[in-house]
């Protein structure tokens, strides 16, 4: 099955729907479905996981939802096939469906980008990553490779100069809940083949979000902007959780990660101009505000941000 081989969709407003989601991002999506009077028969979500140690298994955000709304759970993509549905939905699923699966029940996503830019798991971070200045939403349909499947819809908006992944994530959340609903009430007919030339949005991983001073400025800022971004001082993890540009010089020719504190702000040195902290936690402690870690810490004249 490919990109010119869509699978069939029904003739009529598809009624009867089973929901394929598993993270916070996927509530949305599926309240509204429910809202607007659709028959959710079934929501197939990842198996229940320990948040800690001891802790016990905790259901997904979705699987929890469901349960509140009444909605039959299953782990198994297969059970699907078994309950009459016009069609299936696709919200961060995060697991890619079968092929067979996919023959037997035609499938809609929602896509957290401008497709086929940023295809795969994290099109928001990637998005912010490489400077993106706009994205959008996309309901497609469900293919067996990866995000290839032609728009029904899509929404396009602007990324704000310091909007974090969370802050972006949240409002591509509601915009694709409004568009996913007011596509199904349309009927999914007429879908537009993807036209450009793709990119990937890979999985993010701890050493993508370590930072280095000698990026630029702008670099290190969107990368901070993702959310998880870290660096060592005095051979202990940093964990950066605020930043914000300055052109203000108030100090000139800093190193790369050198960190001065001036004017009340605690400043640290880039490969362009310097960057101002605002809120870190040190390894095994708590978040705080940037100048009450630099006084805690005494800062000299040696001391760099990643060493």
């Amino acid at each position: 099955m490919t990109d010119s081989q869509a699978l069939p969709f029904p003739p009529s407003l598809p009624k009867r729907l089973v929901y394929f989601g598993t993270p916070e991002s996927a509530v949305a999506p599926l309240q509204a479905l429910v809202v607007a009077g659709f028959d959710v028969a079934l929501v197939v979500s990842r198996a229940d996981r320990r948040r800690g140690r001891r802790a016990e298994p905790t259901p997904s955000p979705v699987k929890a939802a469901a349960i509140e709304l009444g909605i039959a759970v299953t782990t198994e993509v297969e059970d699907a096939l078994a309950v009459n549905a016009d069609c299936g939905v696709v919200v961060a699923y995060g697991r890619l469906i079968q092929e067979h699966v996919l023959r037997q029940l035609p499938m809609i996503n929602v896509h957290f980008s401008l497709l086929p830019r940023w295809r795969g798991a994290a099109p928001v971070e990637r998005a912010l990553l490489a400077g993106d200045t706009e994205t959008g939403v996309g309901i497609m349909a469900l293919d067996v490779t990866l995000d290839t499947g032609a728009i029904f819809a899509e929404r396009v908006i602007e990324i704000g100069a310091e909007e974090t992944a969370d802050e972006l994530r949240a409002r591509l959340v509601v915009i694709g809940a409004e568009l996913l609903v007011a596509t199904l009430q349309q009927g999914l007919t007429d879908p537009t083949s993807q036209v450009g030339e793709p990119t990937y949005a890979a999985k993010i991983r701890r050493d993508d979000l370590k930072l280095d001073f000698n990026s630029t400025a702008a670099q290190i800022l969107q990368m901070v902007r993702v959310g998880g971004s870290w660096t060592t001082f005095r051979d202990r993890t940093l964990k950066i959780h605020a930043m914000s540009a300055t052109d203000l010089s108030l100090v000139s020719n800093l190193a790369p990660g050198q960190i001065v504190q001036a004017d009340g702000r605690l400043l640290v040195g880039t490969n362009t101009n310097e960057v101002e902290l605002r809120t870190v936690q040190p390894e095994a402690k708590p978040r705080v505000e940037a100048n009450a870690w630099a006084n805690g810490a005494r800062l000299t004249s040696d001391d760099r941000l990643g060493q």
